[in-house]
């Protein structure tokens, strides 16, 4: 079905109406970023973001698409695996459902890892759980690639096959500004029904077509097409290592930017109050990195002294050994390391220059 741009806020209400809470991209700090939304007002019209490697501004479309960025420096993990959670006293659980509005492929399938990482196996992160269940899920698909997306070459975008309840295509031009929409789910179904849509016609359809083949051919990177899991891991001792730990400020913003990560530290924390010094601590659960020196801590001290060692820990579990524990590598291609890298360090760069040379 499709539906004109003036109506996009009938979804976002009959979703809201259902007892969701609306997260969103909005304009915020120079950074399309995520945040509460009350209406399709609140999302970036009219806003394109320009990447490449340690480079991201925003920039004024020539028209007022209201999905025509790409992806910022948040990613709905924020929401779903907070940096910061508070273990015992346990934190109480949203009291609203989340409803994710733009949610882009490569991001599905991010989502998609992370609930096999805290989901998937015997012992499943009650944490996690309580944030995931119900979750609401609108997915844009996208009509342009950023300057640092490669999620074609990962098989992760950049159109949304699955993981959501409804996808959206974003149109502009003839016969004017509209939405061309998917149900992926029955709840998916019951909103639509509530928008004021028509049947979608075969020049909707195929200007969608078009928007995703445009998306695949503006590719800003391309991850090498091989076997990554077998590269890396025949390659400890390859020499691009020392070569990018030279450039490598082990700051840890790929893995804070990354929308699959997952490490995380816990820590007790007495309070500074009477009641709480003299009662049981709090229990913390904090994000975390390979990156630090303390993530491989031992007894004795850390395993990972170098940012040699340390980089390669990273972008091995991230294209191979993410393989052995999850059955899928752990990268989408959102291209968020590239952009937020301080150095410019870019991993399909690294990737192709370790192919090259072994």
């Amino acid at each position: 079905m499709v539906f004109p741009a003036s109506a996009l806020d009938e979804l976002l209400d009959a979703i809201r109406r259902r007892g969701f809470r609306l997260i969103g991209p909005v304009v915020k700090d120079g950074a399309i970023c995520y945040d509460d939304i009350g209406s399709a007002a609140d999302l970036p019209a009219g806003w394109a973001d320009e990447q490449d490697a340690a480079s991201y501004r925003l920039r004024r479309r020539d028209d007022d698409a209201l999905f025509g960025y790409n992806v910022g420096p948040h990613s709905w993990k924020k929401y779903l695996f907070p940096p910061h959670t508070r273990l015992s006293p346990a934190e109480r659980p949203p009291d609203e459902p989340f409803a994710f509005i733009g949610v882009r492929a490569c991001e599905l399938t991010a989502i998609a890892i992370q609930d096999r990482v805290f989901l998937g196996g015997r012992h499943q992160d009650p944490h996690y759980r309580a944030r995931r269940d119900g979750a609401f899920i609108v997915a844009v698909n996208c009509g342009e690639a950023g300057g640092t997306c490669f999620c074609a070459s990962m098989d992760a975008g950049p159109r949304a096959t699955k993981g959501f309840d409804i996808a959206l295509t974003e149109l502009l031009g003839e016969p004017g500004h509209r939405f061309l929409a998917e149900a992926g789910t029955s709840r998916g179904e019951e909103i639509l029904d509530e928008v004021s849509a028509t049947t979608a016609a075969a020049d909707d359809i195929a200007a969608a077509t078009a928007a995703t083949e445009n998306a695949v051919a503006s590719m800003g990177r391309a991850m090498p097409e091989l076997d990554l899991h077998q590269l890396l891991t025949e390659n400890y001792d390859h020499p691009r290592w020392d070569d990018v730990a030279a450039r490598c400020l082990t700051c840890a913003n790929c893995t804070m930017v990354c929308p699959t990560c997952f490490c995380f530290s816990v820590e007790d924390v007495s309070g500074l109050s009477s009641s709480q010094a003299s009662g049981d601590p709090e229990r913390h659960r904090e994000w975390d990195s390979c990156f630090t020196m303390d993530h491989s801590y031992l007894h004795g001290g850390p395993v990972r002294v170098s940012g040699r060692s340390r980089y390669r820990q990273w972008l091995t579990h991230k294209l191979a050994t993410w393989q052995d524990q999850f059955g899928t590598p752990g990268c989408v291609g959102c291209g968020r390391c590239i952009t937020w890298c301080p150095a410019g360090i870019d991993i399909t760069e690294e990737v192709a220059e370790i192919a090259a040379h072994s």
